[in-house]
């Protein structure tokens, strides 16, 4: 005899406006929100004509590379990795899309993608490296930085490839926003920002990202492939430092060996200014963003005060330093 069970399916979870904001904004960016927000008020005060509209298409036209970087690099941090070769393969592969653009007259679009499928490459060969052959991530990324900078010299024999077509530089192109201009390449980096925020908050790859870089082997006992799942978090950032690479094409117009020399530790600092621990397992994209604006807000404000360069760079190293502290209080806190 059949019986039909009346017991009612569960009701899905009902996310309450604070258990949205922790899952989008991670639960760590309340402070990279304040120093931005803080950042902003006291550089209106210093300088003129600071708060605006037009210095804001400005900062995000300035931190757009840098900021894509540090999308891909927040993805291996989180994983409790780091990659300190993203400024290199990015570089190789600016190099691989404009060469085989302008000299092997390959279609643009299939320049391109090859481009971002050899940023794509070396982050699967950094992941192979850490999950089969259990490398750290440091040694791993540190040797790989050295390959894409020699396969880039030799590639280009040194040489800045000009004559770049204009697909590979149309995201430099801008459109108006009130009285500002903003780049068809900022507008992308906002938008991966925004897609990897929902991928990671709503998805089993995000879920087993987080879990992963919390408790490698925890996560592990309970079925998830991690090894597998750790290839992929490189792959995919291999794929975003490419979007890098086609960005930093567009910005310049040029294919040049020479960048991508200072863009690895820019990429943590923004990182670990926007509340992601280097210890992995906790943090946000957005968050990232966040960071990466404070670098650009702090280097806009101090050029418009005429504060030189190197003073910029030690204001940033002390950011990166007090952020670190921080984390490390908060995690003792937390033990």
């Amino acid at each position: 005899m059949t019986t039909t069970s009346t017991t009612a399916p569960p009701a899905a979870p009902v996310l309450t406006e604070q258990t949205w904001t922790r899952r989008f904004l991670g639960g760590s960016t309340t402070g990279p929100l304040c120093a931005l927000l803080i950042a902003i008020a006291f550089f209106s005060t210093m300088a003129d004509n600071f708060l605006s509209l037009n210095t804001a298409a400005l900062v995000l036209q300035q931190v757009t590379v840098i900021g894509t970087l540090a999308l891909g690099q927040t993805l291996i941090i989180l994983s409790a990795g780091i990659d300190l070769s993203v400024g290199a393969v990015m570089a190789f592969g600016s190099i691989v899309m404009t060469k085989l653009a302008v000299d092997s007259g390959l279609p643009p679009v299939l320049a391109i993608l090859a481009g971002i499928a050899v940023c794509g490459l070396f982050g699967l060969a950094n992941g192979m490296l850490v999950t089969k052959i259990k490398l750290p991530p440091f040694i791993v990324t540190l040797g790989m930085l050295n390959v894409a900078y020699a396969l880039t010299h030799i590639y280009s024999n040194e040489a800045t490839i000009t004559g770049v077509p204009a697909t590979l530089t149309a995201l430099g192109e801008t459109f108006p926003v009130g009285d500002a201009r903003v780049s068809y390449g900022s507008l992308l980096m906002l938008v991966l920002f925004a897609a990897f925020a929902v991928v990671l908050a709503n998805t089993a790859w995000g879920r087993r990202l987080y879990a992963t870089g919390n408790n490698f082997e925890g996560t592990r006992l309970t079925g998830v492939p991690v090894r597998r799942h750790l290839q992929s978090v490189y792959l995919v950032a291999g794929l975003v430092f490419g979007v890098a690479a086609l960005l930093m094409v567009a910005r310049t117009g040029v294919g040049d060996p020479k960048v991508g020399q200072t863009e690895n530790l820019e990429s943590i600092t923004a990182v670990v200014l926007g509340g992601t621990s280097l210890f992995g397992g906790r943090g946000a994209v957005l968050g990232t963003l966040l960071g990466v604006l404070i670098v650009g807000v702090v280097r806009s404000g101090l050029q418009m005060m005429g504060v030189l360069p190197i003073y910029q760079i030690l204001v940033t190293g002390i950011l990166v330093i007090l952020a670190v502290t921080f984390d490390q209080l908060y995690r003792r806190r937390n033990r």
